[in-house]
């Protein structure tokens, strides 16, 4: 069995066998290619200069020039928080439905059993790649050394909670297995560890390789190296609209994740009394909207450089043309949109993360996909394109059409994906109805389906408001069309294709979800 059941549109036919075709004349070659794939933390697409979301004094040249030299995906969906972003894209699917996964001790512990949830690392490995992961690990206490990955230096959090706010510096890694305090800054650390490996440090040189390269910043405490620190320092950053609110048709759920207030200087600031102000209480009341977003892009300084210094390494060892590169980020991160100052909340600010796909010869350049992707979709396409069969049934739909022809509007399949807090597999058949529904940074359960250029939102919580936004005439999601009447046809459409979608990604909790408010009034 391939990686995936799969929605291919026979008009993408042609397209799609121009893309396989490639991969295909690689692997038979006997140059299968090599992943490379690059994995920020928390980080907003706003970040980024090819983006055009960024200030326009934050600057990222590495990751803009990667993004000139491959397809660059307007929106992906990676996940709703760090771990379940990971464990789809270990098992290639959602999150509803990976099996056996579930938090253990003091958060951030969390364990799963192999036998039960298998990972596509280990489908490499014995199909003829070297497996290597390098950097933050967060999903369960065993970080699969051995059986999922040939090398490995991880910063392993669920295993050493004491050291979880340790995303900078003193951080606690696993070398192979075996655990030592490491000095410097991390993000440095991991680059320089990336590009040994790349040269051929630690690997059978006879093998394609597939590095996942998970750097820890620009998560919380977001500490910029001292290079960074200051350096942008007095700059000033556009306001989101709805910053401080009110929100009157959205959920209930905004005004207690609400981390902005406006002060006296007519700027925001972060809220005095926010419950849920940030990461490891780095996130000072008082400090203003302006200072935090410096603080952000300073952070995000050395993870451009560490990009630019892995792909010079891939450049000057001859490897770049038989490198697959990928640039994405576990989720987005809200900075003000819609009062947020986190992730998890289903709106494109807090999850959309960046995503940037690269091949010399065998992807076009400097192309933009407005058709949306999710962490399954990149899993299919990863084992497509290294001819890795997956023994296993997952989520992924075929991508390739979208990489052969990045501006198609003819793409008409849907997507989905879901927020179950910190509940995973079998934990999620059942939908909570106390707090533990919304243990996860204040956000209940929901799915998020993605149809073209509209975006339905089912928050899981009686009686409670749907969302339906059309990102193209409303990018930042401020109109929420659920509400209004003459939208009643498209949001009964898009609330069916969901509940499809719920069932055909084995999501056990689709007939017991409680009723929207729009079903209640009937």
């Amino acid at each position: 069995m391939h990686v995936s059941s799969r929605l291919l549109l026979p008009i993408f036919g042609t397209l799609a066998g121009m893309v396989a075709s490639g991969f295909a004349a690689a692997a038979d070659s006997g140059k299968r290619p090599n992943i490379l794939f690059i994995f920020a933390d928390d980080q907003s697409y706003k970040t980024l200069g090819c983006y055009g979301a960024a200030p326009t004094w934050a600057k990222t040249p590495n990751i803009d020039r990667l993004a000139s030299r491959g397809v660059r995906f307007e929106r992906t969906y990676l996940g709703a928080w760090c771990m379940p972003s990971r464990a789809s894209l270990l098992t290639g699917r959602l999150q509803h439905a990976v099996m056996s996964m579930t938090m253990a001790g003091e958060y951030p512990g969390s364990r799963y059993d192999p036998a039960q949830t298998p990972f596509v690392p280990a489908q490499f490995r014995r199909q003829g790649y070297h497996t290597a992961q390098i950097g933050k690990w967060h999903t369960g206490t065993d970080t699969g050394f051995g059986r999922d990955w040939d090398y490995q230096i991880v910063w392993n959090r669920p295993a050493h909670p004491e050291n979880a706010g340790n995303y900078y510096v003193d951080q606690i890694l696993t070398f192979n297995g075996q655990d030592r305090l490491t000095k410097g800054y991390s993000t440095d650390n991991y680059t320089g560890w990336a590009i040994d490996y790349i040269k051929g440090a630690h690997r059978e040189a006879a093998k394609p390789w597939y590095l996942w390269l998970c750097y820890g910043a620009i998560h919380g405490p977001t500490t910029p190296a001292d290079r960074h620190r200051g350096s942008l320092a007095g700059k000033q950053a556009p306001v989101p609209a709805d910053i401080v609110g009110p929100w009157p048709d959205k959920p209930a759920y905004l005004e207690n994740t609400k981390a902005w207030m406006m002060a006296s200087n007519g700027r925001p600031a972060m809220a005095k009394k926010n419950r849920r102000a940030g990461n490891f209480d780095t996130l000072v009341p008082g400090k203003s909207y302006d200072d935090w977003i410096q603080q952000v892009n300073e952070c995000m300084a050395a993870v451009d450089e560490g990009v630019g210094r892995v792909l010079a390494a891939l450049d000057a060892s001859g490897q770049r043309e038989n490198t697959l590169v990928v640039y994405a980020a576990d989720q987005g991160y809200g900075l003000g949109e819609h009062g947020f100052n986190q992730k998890v909340a289903p709106y494109d600010a807090t999850v959309s993360s960046p995503l940037i796909i690269s091949w010399a010869g065998k992807i076009p350049e400097g192309r933009v996909c407005k058709q949306p992707i999710n962490a399954p979709d990149l899993v299919d396409f990863f084992c497509r394109t290294a001819s890795v069969t997956v023994p296993w049934k997952t989520h992924g739909r075929d991508i390739r059409p979208l990489l052969a022809q990045p501006e198609t509007a003819e793409w008409n399949s849907t997507m989905l994906m879901t927020h179950t807090s910190r509940n995973y597999g079998s934990e999620t058949d059942v939908i909570p109805t106390d707090e533990s529904l919304t243990s996860s940074s204040g956000v209940p359960w929901y799915a998020l389906l993605r149809d073209g250029r509209y975006k339905y939102i089912r928050n899981l919580v009686a009686g409670e408001t749907e969302e339906l936004y059309d990102l193209q005439a409303d990018p930042e999601e401020l109109k929420n069309l659920a509400v209004r009447p003459e939208h009643a046809t498209r949001l009964r459409e898009l609330r069916a294709k969901a509940i499809a979608e719920l069932r055909r990604t084995d999501a056990k909790f689709v007939d017991r979800m409680p009723p929207t408010k729009a079903e209640s009034r009937r």
